[in-house]
């Protein structure tokens, strides 16, 4: 097995001059030099092949005992350097000071057909950023991870991705609903991949210091080796970096709404400076479509991180690393212009989106009321976000009148449909001839609209219910669903008549049950 090791992080900036591995505050460095802890027995449970082909591995590789190894953290890559990002952050728009990679451990980076990759095991033990957690992971938050993070891909919204899932042999104790009900679940460990794994609080611990120094060498190197259209020498390129983040990062987040896809904790050290999805703790997809829903119990109360709050967290978030950015200009007016235009151009990226999401090519005034008004009905009914756009795709533009058919299409997303008043039910008939005639304006056919809808509506998504029966199969041994709903979920836009029992709304004894509904952050 062989990985060609390109490291520059842990070259090219400031190292832990302190070797201890000790939680304590680390000052004047990116990283800390640490080693992963050994499991016992570890026991590989899945890989992604596509990834393990992006990294320069082949299938065979992954059945060896150097794979095993490496990637459970049991051993180096050669002549690497494995190590923890020293970083800060608000959470829940708090700042909370030195976060850092607590249970995360770098192994190092790889190059390969000129891409570069960042390996990073989750879940691998202990490091100076740990405070008093064990740096550990449980089997459930990996397994939810792994999946999730390739279904994202699958679904072109940019994210971070998983590689392999791995049991470590050792038990990790847990307390699931922070009740006072800890106990013991089985430990495991996810190779996270990403081209890098900086965040926003990377930049914010250093402006949190004044160390403007440090600030500015991190700064520079992601420009330098992220950003290559920014040239080196550009008066403004702190003002230039600054701007393709918030693009990267707004464009993200209007993927977050087109399939549905609430993070649940959009604190600033858990945003990727590249504009990917990064660390799937309490996540969830909308089943009922609710804008004031959050998979985060921490959240229930507030709900801060609530699905349609995300675009105006990004801002707030963007805010903050625009702040420490100011620190290498002295000049904080085009930084804050950038932040004024981005909330403009969202809306006009959302307006799109949605357009997409029905069908819609011409861009008609009237449209942001047609889409208001639906996502208002979507919420009176609790209509099925995922279910209700992709049936939505076989509306019949060339009908007379809104008939059984039309109704048909939309009753299959609702979860009670006998409960619904009558006047609600006639505001539906009512936006779907609006719609209709909406639609009698395009020039295309229904059958390429079909099509081309049905390119940006998901059949399927990784909803709650269905990781957390992995998880229980896991947990008794059985594998085989992981597998099954990581094929599904390669091909999330086509029909898969052998998965179609998985194009379902979600079962009622899923609505309350844990890890189906909402999810802690205990991991």
């Amino acid at each position: 097995m062989k990985l060609k090791l390109a490291d520059t992080f842990n070259v090219e900036l400031p190292a832990d001059s302190i070797r201890l591995n000790v939680p304590r505050q680390v000052h004047e460095a990116c990283f800390s030099f640490v080693n992963p802890v050994i499991p016992s027995n570890p026991k590989l449970i899945h890989t992604s092949d596509n990834m393990l082909k992006s990294i320069g591995l082949e299938n065979y590789d992954k059945s060896t005992s150097t794979f095993l190894e490496i990637f459970s953290g049991s051993r180096h890559i050669a002549n690497s350097a494995p190590y923890a990002m020293c970083y800060g952050g608000h959470q829940f728009g708090h700042w909370a000071g030195q976060l850092g990679d607590g249970r995360a451990i770098n192994l190092g980076e790889v190059i390969h057909d000129n891409k570069r990759w960042a390996l990073q095991l989750k879940g691998a033990g202990k490091t100076p950023y740990s405070r008093s957690a064990d740096g550990l992971a449980v089997l459930r938050s990996s397994i939810r991870e792994h999946l999730c993070s390739e279904a994202m891909h699958h679904l072109s919204v940019p994210t971070t991705r998983s590689l392999s899932l791995i049991l470590s042999g050792d038990m990790v104790l847990r307390d699931i609903m922070y009740d006072g009900n800890a106990d013991y679940e089985k430990g495991a460990i996810v190779c996270r991949v990403s081209p890098t794994f900086i965040r926003f609080g990377n930049f914010q611990i250093f402006a949190a210091r004044k160390d403007v120094k440090n600030l500015k060498a991190l700064t520079d190197y992601t420009i330098k080796y992220f950003f290559p259209s920014i040239e080196k020498s550009a008066n403004d390129k702190y003002v230039q970096f600054f701007k393709i983040v918030v693009e990267r990062t707004m464009e993200m987040v209007v993927h977050w709404q087109r399939v549905g896809f609430v993070h649940g904790v959009m604190n600033t050290d858990n945003m990727s400076i590249l504009g990917l999805t990064i660390d799937y703790g309490p996540y969830g997809w909308l089943e009922g479509y609710d804008e004031n829903w959050t998979p985060n119990t921490t959240d229930k109360d507030h709900r801060r991180y609530r699905f349609g709050n995300q675009p105006g967290i990004a801002v707030w978030n963007l805010a903050q690393l625009g702040s420490a950015l100011v620190l290498l200009t002295n000049q904080p007016e085009p930084f804050q212009q950038i932040l004024d235009e981005y909330g403009q151009s969202y809306g006009v990226q959302y307006l799109n989106m949605m357009r997409s999401k029905l069908g819609l090519q011409l861009k008609e005034e009237n449209d942001a009321n047609l889409i208001s008004e639906l996502t208002t009905l979507m919420q009176k009914v609790e209509t099925d976000m995922t279910i209700f756009f992709r049936n939505i795709s076989e509306f019949k533009a060339i009908e007379l009148a809104t008939n059984e058919h039309d109704i048909q299409l939309i009753e299959d997303a609702f979860y009670n449909l006998e409960n619904i008043p009558a006047s609600v039910h006639e505001s539906w008939t009512i936006w779907l001839t609006k719609y209709r005639y909406r639609l009698k304006l395009e020039s295309i056919a229904d059958e390429e609209r079909k099509r081309i809808m049905n390119l940006v509506n998901p059949k399927y998504v990784l909803r709650n219910y269905m990781a957390q029966l992995a998880i229980d199969k896991a947990d008794e041994g059985d594998f085989d669903l992981i597998s099954e709903l990581h094929n599904l979920l390669l091909k999330p836009y086509d029909e898969q008549p052998q998965y179609e029992k998985w194009f379902a709304k979600r079962p009622e004894w899923a609505r309350h049950k844990v890890g189906c509904s909402m999810l802690s952050c205990s991991s």
